[in-house]
């Protein structure tokens, strides 16, 4: 098959994160956004060798698992909830599936495995959400529109689309307090015109609204977040928001000026338009403030089901010192504390190491020690050792420098919390090579009706086999013109787009790893003359890509 080539064919499997598969003449195509036995006409959009890619057009025949009527009315549109006519049950099973699949292949991998080859440990299983809907307590719309010069919209990207946004008014994994905010903010800046950001322009002054609601409290932080660019009285909003008849409580209305050119919420500065700007959320008993930066799980009573199953396979930690890295608003710390000798929190965020820091103080905590920063560089200013350590990354996982540091340590057990199971299998490798044992892993689905969910890990120090042979040899016999710095061009890729929400191309990093002194094979990316004009990378992407090469350890 070729690109630009139509074909039908049934997904036969869905892989993490949402990778359907469809097989035509024994050739297999990746196509997203599918669900297994949908019979399904795709395009063929990416070919690189033997891979195929492709973008569905058009679902022919729904699968026997779409049970459910779809919730939303913005389905299949918003890309959101792709699952959502899944029963939840189905669900489950299938994420189950692709975790233990990833978990399988690493382990084995790390030579893990018993009498007969397969991977040797206990698989939990998946632990569900309390709610299926209405569970999330924190959104971010963006302000648009639906289509080019359309009217203006609040809501969600559309499916594979940077700039087109639908209203999402009906969505339902949200509280419907969230629904009447933005509905009252959209319809005030109809009556009242604002423009929008436009990011390609950098123009424009309306950017997001950040709605934060505690599950437990039902207490909602409102934040308006915009450019500087325009002046606008905001008294008459504040007064509409608060005249709402909302099941929770506002507590604050905050005006966020954000002129940063990426395409994320942040704040330059913040204005309290009325109340203030943190409320409260319980969990296991513990009680926690929560700023509107604050990392915190979005859901809630979910986090409950993953820090009891996180607790259960820590086990006993009396006189124990603990380091809790990634330790965001301080949650796992706080709710390993009262057992242990003393736990340290390791947070870059600083907003959230100070909200940590008051946390512990609002739950009597006097054992527990935040420091904001790197874990990389954090982990060499500890003078204490730990006895355990628990790890939870962002999505990207641990820094391959930063993980031959937890390593080094030696402690004998370890609990990794992962929200992508693909960084915490390729983080998993490592722990093996080094002499460490998977005992348990159990999937935990905090995102219902999305391809997303969490995975806890169990590890303990093990023996290195006896049958592995260590190989000394040296660099200089060997020709590493075939190898590449730290990552490929595709981690890069998604590296930026992820943490700065812009797209760069190869020729982009290609020049930032020549400013860098980064050697790259021969002809790659030059140009076909001496006098080619090319385009050069803009400042903006030029720093996200150092960013990602700081990394990757690429410099």
């Amino acid at each position: 098959m070729k690109k630009g080539e139509f074909f039908e064919g049934i997904i036969e499997t869905v892989d993490f994160p949402n990778k359907g598969r469809v097989y035509i003449d024994n050739q297999m195509i990746t196509v997203k956004n599918g669900i297994p036995k949908q019979k399904i006409k795709g395009l063929i959009n990416k070919k690189k060798g033997s891979r195929l890619e492709a973008r569905l057009m058009e679902i022919i025949e729904k699968s026997p698992l779409e049970t459910e009527a779809p919730v939303c009315k913005n389905f299949p549109a918003c890309g959101g909830c792709m699952y959502q006519t899944m029963n939840y049950s189905d669900q489950l099973e299938m994420k189950k599936t692709q975790v233990k699949a990833l978990l399988d292949a690493a382990i084995a991998g790390g030579g893990q495995v018993d009498g007969s080859g397969q991977p040797d440990y206990v698989f939990e299983g998946i632990l569900g959400s309390p709610l299926q809907f209405g569970y999330r307590n924190k959104m971010e719309f963006s302000f648009g529109d639906e289509y080019k010069d359309g009217p203006l919209s609040l809501g969600l990207h559309k499916k594979g689309s940077t700039y087109d946004i639908l209203t999402t008014d009906d969505c339902k994994i949200v509280h419907d307090d969230f629904t009447k905010i933005l509905i009252t903010v959209l319809n005030y800046f109809k009556e009242n015109p604002a423009s929008f950001y436009k990011k390609m322009q950098h123009t424009g002054w309306l950017r997001h609204l950040l709605v934060r609601r505690a599950q437990t409290s039902g207490e909602i932080l409102v934040n308006l977040v915009t450019t500087s660019q325009e002046s606008h009285d905001l008294a008459p909003l504040v007064s509409r928001i608060l005249a709402l008849p909302l099941d929770g409580k506002i507590t604050g209305i905050l005006h966020i000026i954000n002129d940063s050119l990426a395409d994320i919420v942040q704040s330059d500065e913040t204005k309290i338009l009325w109340g203030r700007d943190y409320f409260y959320e319980t969990i296991l008993g513990l009680k926690f403030k929560i700023t509107p930066f604050s990392f915190f799980q979005t859901n809630s009573l979910g986090a409950e089901v993953l820090y009891s199953k996180a607790r259960d396979y820590v086990g006993d930690t009396k006189d124990q010192v603990i380091f809790d890295l990634y330790s965001g608003t301080g949650t796992i710390a706080q709710i390993l504390a009262p057992v242990a000798k003393k736990v340290i929190g390791v947070e870059i965020i600083a907003e959230a190491v100070t909200a940590a820091k008051e946390n512990a103080g609002l739950n009597g905590l006097s054992n527990c020690e935040f420091i904001a920063g790197d874990v990389l560089k954090m982990l060499d200013t500890i003078k204490e050792r730990p006895d355990f350590i628990v790890l939870d990354p962002p999505r990207d996982g641990i820094h391959p420098k930063a993980l031959d540091k937890i390593i080094d340590y030696g402690v004998d057990r370890m609990v990794y919390i992962s929200c992508k199971p693909t960084s915490l299998a390729r983080d998993l490798e490592k722990l093996l090579e080094c002499g460490y044992k998977v005992e348990k892993a159990c999937c935990v689905d905090m995102f219902p009706n999305t391809v997303h969910v969490e995975t806890v890990v169990k590890l303990s120090k093990g023996e290195i086999d006896s049958k592995k042979v260590r190989v000394e040899f040296s660099l200089e016999d060997m020709n590493m013109s075939e190898f590449q710095n730290g990552a490929t061009y595709t981690q890069i890729k998604d590296y930026v787009l992820e943490h700065s929400g812009m797209k760069v191309s190869s020729l982009y990093i290609a020049q930032v790893n020549q400013k860098c002194g980064i050697i790259e094979r021969e002809n790659y990316n030059k140009p076909k003359s001496e006098d080619a004009n090319q385009p050069q990378c803009p400042p903006e992407k030029e720093k996200a890509i150092m960013e990602a090469f700081e990394y990757f350890g690429m410099i």
